[in-house]
């Protein structure tokens, strides 16, 4: 049991590492993105929000592949397993149905989706929060154009 909470935390550390530096990116990316002058705030925030949601949905799916990479070094599956399946069946917390892992890793598998979890709840805050830094960079640029131009560029 010990060996599967020490690979399960291993696992775990890294995608936050990667799950970090991502965020820190997606905020700076924002911040520069919402200072921008536009008179199409609504292109803006559509930008913004897309590019946000595409990079994470990629830093989760570099997560899994991590999880994969694990799983394939410890053989956790019968083989002819597709790991990257088994790997998002965990970190998704969607459950087994059709791919169970080997008796002696079965810790491993909470221990994902305890992960994902995590890191999905982390993308869910950081999304909301560049959106609060975009609409909010939106409002005191409507108001610094003065109320002659603001009719203008709605």
């Amino acid at each position: 049991m010990l060996r599967q909470f020490l690979l399960g935390t291993a696992v775990s550390v890294c995608n936050i590492a990667i799950h970090a530096m991502v965020m820190v990116a997606v905020i700076q990316v924002a911040r520069v993105a919402g200072e921008c002058a536009t008179p199409r705030q609504s292109l803006r925030l559509i930008a913004v929000m897309s590019g946000t949601a595409l990079v994470l949905m990629a830093a989760h799916l570099t997560e899994v592949l991590v999880w994969s990479l694990a799983y394939s070094l410890i053989s956790i599956a019968p083989s002819g397993t597709d790991l990257v399946y088994f790997a998002f069946v965990n970190y998704t917390t969607l459950g087994y149905g059709d791919v169970t892992p080997l008796e002696r890793w079965h810790l491993l598998g909470p221990m994902a989706a305890m992960n994902g979890v995590l890191l999905f709840g982390w993308s869910t805050a950081v999304i909301f929060e560049v959106l609060r830094r975009t609409l909010t960079a939106s409002r005191n640029e409507r108001e610094q154009r003065g109320p002659a131009q603001r009719g203008r560029h709605r």
